[in-house]
């Protein structure tokens, strides 16, 4: 357990740039304070201890602002960066070395018990404000950019945007050496931006030939 902490913590370490040391990680990172949390709770709710395994994450969403299910499936080096507003929900599997932002949901599109929530292979990164709902999985290595709603399963090095999602690129892999999470989250998102700029357009010129074909000439 204490190698698994410290692997959350070094998660974190390495992968914001924000971050310069571990002890500061360990003192003021909610996103791991949310995992560490549920890294406890998941092992009462593995030795039947359901009720203390849901109050510990009832506490840990009130600290930290991240609602983790404790019989969801995390693995190492995890890292939730800014945590506020993160739901994972019981069924969902979480890869190694994946990578969060705020108000990303992992949540289900039944009310069936069963296999219900998404699973992310690893070293996906999720942007700010994205859904991935239902049983689904999202390839190793994929990109869902902000705010994308993805409904499908997506194959490995996939870059998803847009709502419903929708494949852009595929086979990109791993971010080079110089490129940091922030900048290719923050391409994602103006790609994302792009995309809903052309729906727009196309509604508006729809609708402008539209009115068009209903103008009056008659004199």
């Amino acid at each position: 357990m204490l190698a698994l902490l410290k692997s959350d913590c070094d998660a974190a370490l390495s992968r914001d740039p924000a971050a310069r040391s571990r002890i500061e990680v360990a003192l003021t990172y909610p996103g791991v304070h949310a995992i560490w949390a549920y890294r406890i709770a998941h092992a009462l709710w593995l030795r039947n201890a359901k009720f203390a395994a849901r109050l510990l994450s009832s506490v840990a969403r009130a600290l930290t602002g991240v609602d983790i299910h404790p019989a969801a499936t995390l693995a190492p080096g995890v890292f939730i960066d800014h945590a506020t507003g993160v739901v994972i929900g019981e069924t969902a599997e979480v890869g190694e070395n994946v990578t969060i932002y705020q108000g990303v949901t992992l949540g289900g599109t039944s009310l069936s018990r069963g296999k219900r929530h998404p699973t992310i292979l690893s070293g996906v990164v999720i942007g700010a404000g994205a859904k991935v709902l239902g049983p689904i999985t999202i390839g190793a290595n994929s990109r869902i950019g902000a705010n994308a709603v993805v409904l499908k399963s997506v194959p490995e090095g996939s870059v998803v945007v847009g709502v419903p999602g929708r494949i852009t690129t595929r086979n990109r892999g791993r971010l080079p050496g110089n490129v940091t999470l922030d900048q290719e989250m923050m391409g994602l998102h103006l790609e994302s931006l792009h995309e809903r700029v052309k729906h727009l357009e196309g509604h508006v010129g729809h609708d402008h030939v539209h009115s068009r074909e209903n103008e009056d000439f008659s004199i």
